[in-house]
């Protein structure tokens, strides 16, 4: 593995991690990632609109503006999908939290 394919995969675990603790950059972080393609993912508009949609919902008002432009590139299937991914996320975090 090379290392600039480490680092990336480093950076989305370490984002991770952090969005299982709740820290809500996190989110939007992930957000960007998987819309862009950055941090070495693949784009992926259903991570992207499930993480952002956690952020806007934790009040990161940028992340409203991001989720709403990759909903025009994605079917209502496609939204439902993240949507319910959101759903499941967060159903996760309130049994971390218990």
């Amino acid at each position: 593995m090379g290392q600039s394919l480490r680092s990336a995969n480093f950076l989305i675990e370490s984002r991770l991690r952090d969005a299982a603790k709740g820290r809500v950059n996190a989110y939007y972080e992930l957000g960007i990632a998987y819309s862009s393609g950055s941090g070495g993912v693949g784009i992926d508009l259903i991570e992207a609109h499930k993480w952002f949609n956690l952020a806007a919902v934790n009040g990161v008002g940028r992340a409203q503006q991001c989720r709403a432009e990759i909903a025009e590139e994605m079917t209502a299937r496609e939204i439902a999908e993240a949507q319910k991914a959101a759903r499941a996320w967060l159903g996760g975090m309130e049994r971390r939290a218990a």
